[in-house]
């Protein structure tokens, strides 16, 4: 399930594009199969270890074009081991909300963005998130979970503040939100709740067999409650 739309965010051979906050590399594994180097970068070695098993199991199986590769790096967005302008795309989905000091780590994706380079940067989208808030209390105050909730605006303003030419965003993932609210409603754990459970299915249904009707019901639930806002910016050449 992919949040970033590559169609905005053109990556391929003789890219080099760090997926930040990998987690378990949804969209390193697009960026590899479309033919660029990618590095999945995270705090959590465990599910890197995930990712670097499916690199080589996407090279076995003939996934991988030639020329393309997978690395995947352990360590702190607020301090990145990467040189100065060392990317020509970056992706951050996901990761800001759960980052106390955000600006700092903007700051380290411009600083390793190259001149003229793009990024996409995804956080959950303010409605959908604020009724989860609302919901529950465990949703957010877990260890590892989201801080804060972004407005469009802020977001956008924290980028240009960063030196970012914020461009285009669109929102994605509007059947998503429903479900996180039967989970916020029911116990965020409670994955057997039949309502839950339910939902759930359906979302595997629809990633599995991507059916016109639910594709085109998504595409009018996304400016309304789309679960993640995407915004595009690129660093001034």
């Amino acid at each position: 399930m992919l949040t970033v739309d590559f169609d905005r965010l053109p990556v391929g051979p003789g890219n080099r594009v760090l997926d930040l906050g990998a987690g378990g590399g949804r969209h390193a594994f697009e960026v590899l199969r479309r033919g660029a180097d990618v590095v999945a970068f995270d705090m959590n070695a465990e599910e890197l270890a995930g990712v670097r098993a499916m690199f080589a199991a996407m090279v076995k199986e003939g996934q991988v074009p030639p020329g393309a590769s997978g690395d995947t790096v352990v360590g702190d967005a607020l301090a990145m081991p990467f040189p100065d302008a060392s990317f020509d795309r970056v992706i951050a989905a996901e990761v800001l909300e759960h980052i106390p000091d955000d600006m700092t780590a903007m700051r380290e994706i411009v600083r390793v963005l190259k001149p003229g380079g793009l990024v996409a940067v995804t956080v959950p989208s303010f409605l959908p998130e604020r009724i989860c808030w609302a919901l529950s209390e465990e949703y957010h105050t877990a260890p590892g979970g989201h801080v804060r909730i972004y407005t469009l605006a802020e977001l956008k303003a924290k980028l240009k503040a960063c030196g970012l030419r914020v461009g285009p965003h669109h929102y994605a993932h509007g059947l998503h939100s429903p479900y996180w609210w039967i989970k916020c409603a029911v116990g965020v754990k409670n994955d057997d709740h039949p309502l839950a459970k339910a939902y759930h299915e359906l979302l595997v249904w629809d990633i599995v067999k991507r059916p016109r009707i639910t594709r085109l019901a998504e595409a009018v639930l996304n400016p309304l409650i789309g679960k993640s806002v995407v915004v595009y910016a690129r660093k001034p050449a």
